[in-house]
């Protein structure tokens, strides 16, 4: 099909609202849908609503179709994502914590800028070039004051990593070239080195579509992490689901918890979530049939071989 210019010219609220029912959404109430177009968005909406299209090539709408349905996606995918968010943040200091203690231990101080560590050099040159424009953005008081004490152009790894995007932080993981550095540092999550990349890569790519209020509802995600053959702690029986689907994000989350938060409540959370909006269906998330009774999503962490840690947070 031959491409043709965008024409279409921008709409009021107005003509927005009388658009979608035009097109045969039902509205019940016309003030807060207006209130919801002007400060949500017609286009980000249209993401919860494309569902509920019987016709999604002339967007004509399902004759039970409703504007509130629709609404209540967005609110239930918009507190998956602050929840999912919360919990990736702990994942990202321990993950931050251990990459610092074993380099620092096995390669120094500055292990983050010994060339000699990592495989490409190409691919180390611009993971410097990124720490070194984190760092001179940073306004932290740690670096004002070390600036204040010595010469060396960047800080020690277990100040500099502190200010280094987890991003960054993934792509140096990647790029290291010992498989004893890589796997010394997986192991204490449960998982080969090469899972624990992909898993990392994942968790970035997570990060990154909440941080920007993308859609993880009905999303089909544009990775695809690998699925572990030997995990060392707990993960999911059911192993035929899609790991392009939420469901599959937040199992890996759930599974790398058990190594971060070892009392984490994220599992409770999530089924809360659900209970409170009755009407989402988990199958658009991609939980399979009796996704509830995995193990890994009734997990409890305290046994006699785990050691004592913190309350969950």
């Amino acid at each position: 099909m031959a491409k043709v210019a965008y024409s279409k010219p921008a709409l009021s609220y107005a003509q927005q609202l009388q658009q979608l029912k035009d097109r045969g959404l039902t509205i019940d109430n016309d003030a807060k849908a207006l209130h919801v177009l002007e400060h949500v968005s017609y286009y980000r909406l249209s993401g919860y609503w494309y569902p509920l299209l019987a016709d999604k090539t002339n967007h004509i709408f399902k004759p039970d179709a409703k504007f509130d349905t629709a609404f209540q996606i967005y609110c239930f995918d918009r507190k998956l994502r602050q929840l999912t968010m919360s919990e990736i943040e702990k994942i990202e200091i321990a993950v931050r914590a251990k990459m610092i203690y074993v380099l620092s231990h096995k390669h120094g101080a500055f292990w983050f800028q010994n060339t000699a560590i990592f495989k490409n050099p190409g691919a180390h040159g611009r993971s410097l070039a990124r720490i070194s424009d984190e760092y001179d953005r940073s306004d932290e008081q740690f670096v004002t004051a070390y600036e204040s004490k010595y010469s060396d152009p960047l800080p020690p790894s277990w100040i500099t990593m502190e200010i280094t995007s987890f991003g960054t932080l993934s792509m140096l993981y990647q790029n290291l070239k010992s498989s004893r550095d890589r796997r010394d540092i997986a192991v204490h999550f449960g998982l080969s080195d090469t899972v624990f990349e992909s898993w990392l890569h994942s968790i970035v790519y997570l990060r990154n579509l909440c941080a920007h209020h993308s859609r993880m509802w009905n999303r089909a995600m544009s990775i695809s992490p690998l699925h572990p053959h030997n995990p060392h702690k707990q993960w999911l029986i059911n192993t035929a689901v899609s790991n392009r689907k939420a469901y599959y994000m937040l199992s890996i989350i759930s599974y790398f918890l058990q190594t971060a938060n070892p009392h984490h409540t994220f599992h409770k959370k999530f089924k809360q979530l659900l209970i409170a909006h009755p009407t989402i269906d988990p199958g658009a998330l991609g939980c399979p049939v009796n996704w509830e009774q995995e193990p890994l999503w009734g997990f409890v962490a305290a046994s006699a071989a785990t050691p004592a840690a913190p309350p969950a947070t």
